[in-house]
């Protein structure tokens, strides 16, 4: 029911229900805390959604990596980036077991704010924790250096990739090819349209659109 009222927009229902649970002293298990959380960011509910996860600290509740995950994420996407970053090296510091998705989460921010020195560190760092970047970490990186006109930078950052094992999807290839054209690079986006087509993957309709319009 939680998440069923969650994934309608029910938020309100759902913290209702919460405590009804608390009141009638049925204890909810960390995916239930992890369901609120979640819906009250994204029903932008931010200061309750700070208000509850501060208190399940304070409760001295052990947050596992997903709860903390959901945190960070709805901190980062509310443009609270530096506080996201400090829960971060806290974690770190701590030795916590974090996944790839924790450092998706941090990277996609801190470029998005323009961090992008803390988001390189972050990027060569991942091995140190035992993990190594998947296609979205990859995506994001690559995204990045076109856009700052680092092309052969991007296309090495390409290769690594497909050499470390991670098989570039059709989301990923298609949002290069937008990158490369909306930059008028017409050549480099020609390599990427190759590759989406020897690993037989379609066009997405905003990428045909745009191809339309620069040819």
């Amino acid at each position: 029911m939680l998440h069923g009222y969650s994934r309608a927009g029910r938020i309100d229902d759902a913290v209702r229900l919460f405590r009804e649970m608390l009141s009638n002293e049925i204890r909810p298990g960390i995916v239930s805390y992890n369901i609120i959380l979640h819906g009250l960011f994204q029903s932008g509910k931010f200061s309750e959604a700070k208000d509850f996860y501060l208190n399940m600290i304070k409760s001295g509740m052990q947050l596992n990596i997903y709860m903390y995950n959901t945190i960070l994420n709805g901190l980062c996407k509310n443009k609270c980036v530096d506080e996201a970053f400090k829960i971060f090296q806290s974690l770190c510091s701590k030795d916590f077991q974090l996944d790839i998705i924790t450092f998706n989460i941090m990277i996609d921010a801190l470029l998005k704010s323009g961090r992008k020195e803390d988001a390189m560190d972050m990027f060569t760092a991942i091995s140190a924790h035992g993990l190594g970047p998947n296609v979205v970490t990859y995506h994001l990186m690559i995204q990045n250096l076109i856009k700052e006109g680092l092309l052969e930078e991007s296309d090495n950052l390409f290769l690594a990739t497909e050499n470390s094992g991670c098989t570039p999807d059709s989301c990923m290839l298609n949002s290069l090819v937008r990158r490369l054209l909306y930059k008028g690079e017409i050549m480099w986006a020609g390599t990427y349209l190759s590759k989406i087509d020897e690993m037989n993957f379609s066009l997405e309709a905003s990428t045909t659109s745009l191809l339309i319009s620069v040819f």
